[in-house]
């Protein structure tokens, strides 16, 4: 990671002149600091409203958050919307929009993964989910394909599973309710956990696949819930990317770095996300199909 200069600094001959130039420095930014915006994916709301909270405490620097659909955010991106830094459920939706001139390059800073949760003590296990979910009376919730990638990495769910029991995915994707983030997806009401609402308070469905990050916090507001890990042969992991807007505020990109400092990685791993996994950098940026599919280039950055 570089360190940034100061346009105009000179080398000062004592210490104390030089403690007091630098202070004015760093105190007129901190005066005059222009708000920053970040979009970001819903599962990121509760990890990322408090890191914008303890980089605003940093830096002076006010931090506007809003939090939807990556899919959807790209979307407003594209119609015009102009936030500082998008922080992404996917890497595909941020490189989509660098393609496009939209963004610069991406950066991977979190991971996360898919499980199921159900009611508790109904009997389901890692080893049978992949019967429950192709039992005929079971109700399965999922997300909206393209428009969230929580949605995109459940088809893979489902193409992995066509690949242990031929036919599972056209089964998956004829049963699964769409009953997130799609234009006809049931509302939640203000306040109410998604998964705790669908599952519990209005028993709309039987098993959800959702985030592990998700999971975990609908199990500790209602212990009758139960997170399953998916059987390694049905796993999929989902890559969170960051990417700085074209045009953004100059602070943009200390708040991007500050999402991969280790006081921003400690509270994304409070909150159940996983470290960034290196990510393939072919020499073009392609975007083929759902927005998770493709090869995506991301840039490294040195610690």
């Amino acid at each position: 990671m570089t360190t940034a200069t100061i346009p105009g600094h000179r080398r000062m001959r004592t210490a104390l002149p030089a403690l007091a130039a630098l202070a004015v420095l760093l105190a007129a930014p901190v005066a005059h600091a222009a708000p920053l915006t970040l979009y970001a994916a819903g599962s990121l709301s509760t990890a990322l409203t408090t890191v914008a909270k303890d980089f605003t405490a940093a830096t002076g620097t006010p931090v506007t958050t809003n939090f939807l659909s990556s899919g959807t955010l790209r979307q407003q991106i594209e119609a015009g919307a102009r936030p500082d830094v998008f922080a992404s459920a996917d890497v595909g939706n941020p490189a989509a929009l660098q393609a496009e001139g939209l963004a610069g390059p991406v950066v991977n800073f979190a991971s996360n993964r898919i499980v199921a949760v159900v009611r508790a003590n109904e009997g389901v296990t890692s080893a049978n989910l992949l019967a429950t979910l192709l039992n005929p009376s079971v109700r399965v919730g999922t997300s909206t394909p393209i428009l969230d990638p929580q949605g995109d990495y459940e088809e893979q769910v489902f193409a992995n599973a066509d690949a242990l029991s031929p036919g599972a995915k056209a089964t998956l994707d004829a049963k699964a309710q769409r009953l997130t983030a799609g234009p006809t997806s049931p509302p939640v009401p203000a306040g109410q956990n998604a998964l705790v609402y669908f599952l519990d308070t209005t028993n709309q469905t039987d098993v959800f696949l959702n985030y592990y990050t998700s999971a975990i916090a609908a199990v500790a507001l209602d212990p009758s819930l139960q997170e399953i890990d998916l059987p390694a042969n049905l796993a999929v992991s989902a890559q969170y990317g960051e990417t700085i807007i074209t045009g953004a505020q100059p602070g943009a990109a200390a708040l991007e770095d500050y999402l991969l400092s280790p006081t921003a990685q400690s509270v994304l791993a409070a909150n159940g996300f996983g470290p960034p996994a290196p990510v393939p950098e072919p020499a073009g940026v392609a975007v083929l199909g759902l927005a998770l599919a493709g090869l995506v280039a991301v840039r490294r950055r040195s610690a």
